[in-house]
């Protein structure tokens, strides 16, 4: 099911009325614009419509606060923007303005996309119609939108049917995702629920093994990855979740050579697409 925004936006798009590289004419001034933070995403601004929407669930890319927003509510709405997957920018209070198209935006706006997200259902009916026993990835609390779209070009280049994200504490399917994912948030479908707990006992009723991935875990090319299977990656700092990694069926690690260089572990998006990859050899598929 593709993810669908609200607008297009065509940067090479040309005003009407003067051709390309001929002067303006005598006395026409330059019309005041502001840089196009999110081009492809609605707009929210004012306090009580940005913190309806960013409590809500919907998928919120970017939050913009004033510069004279006071500290106490601007650490507020960051705190939102945080818990909701989106990054909150300080910008100039007249950048904000002129973003807004008025004063009356309170200090705070918000860009939202409009997406369409599958069920946890109907990913495991994808597989079904295809005649392949279910691949997901399940994302627990990945913050970082570049990371979030990694993971899913991935997903969808190694043959997963869709990916899982929660409604809180990950980011969600945002232009930035879109962007980093190469279009593949458009192609391969992205379910967005309430709990990922519930969401991998779900899953094991259906049958499919859930592994997720962590540094205490049986070396990756010892594991049986065929059959229905999921992958579960954690957030940037914390990992997977102790509740989230004790449902799971196994852990899964991946051996590294520069250890005690300080660097001690892989990038998740990194880490996904080794641990994506080889689920796909095994499969057949890669």
């Amino acid at each position: 099911m593709p993810q669908k925004f609200d607008k297009k936006f065509s940067p090479n798009a040309q005003r009407p009325g003067r051709r390309p590289g001929s002067a303006r004419p005598e006395g026409e001034r330059r019309a005041p614009r502001a840089e196009a933070e999110e081009p492809s995403s609605s707009l929210v601004y004012g306090k009580n419509p940005v913190t309806e929407l960013l409590k809500s669930g919907a998928g919120v890319d970017t939050v913009l606060l004033a510069d004279t927003l006071p500290e106490a509510v601007a650490a507020y709405y960051t705190a939102l923007a945080k818990e909701a997957g989106a990054v909150a920018k300080r910008v100039h209070a007249n950048k904000l303005r002129l973003t807004c198209g008025t004063d009356s935006h309170q200090g705070v706006a918000a860009f939202a996309s409009a997406v369409e997200y599958a069920s946890l259902e109907q990913l495991l009916d994808l597989a079904k119609e295809k005649g392949e026993p279910p691949f997901l990835v399940l994302c627990d609390g990945v913050e970082d939108p570049h990371n979030l779209g990694a993971i899913i070009r991935s997903a969808l280049l190694c043959g997963a049917h869709g990916v899982v994200i929660p409604k809180r504490g990950g980011a969600a399917i945002t232009p930035t995702v879109l962007k980093s994912s190469a279009g593949a948030a458009a192609r391969l479908p992205v379910a967005r629920v309430a709990n990922i707990g519930e969401s991998i006992r779900r899953l094991k009723d259906q049958g499919v093994f859930v592994y997720c991935a962590d540094m205490d875990g049986v070396p990756l090319h010892q594991n049986n990855l065929t059959g229905p299977v999921a992958l579960v990656m954690g957030s940037e700092g914390r990992g997977v979740s102790p509740l989230v990694k004790k449902l799971c069926d196994g852990v899964v690690s991946l051996s590294m050579a520069a250890r005690g260089t300080g660097v001690d572990s892989f990038n998740v998006s990194v880490a996904a697409g080794i641990i994506l990859y080889e689920i796909a050899r095994q499969r057949g598929q890669g």
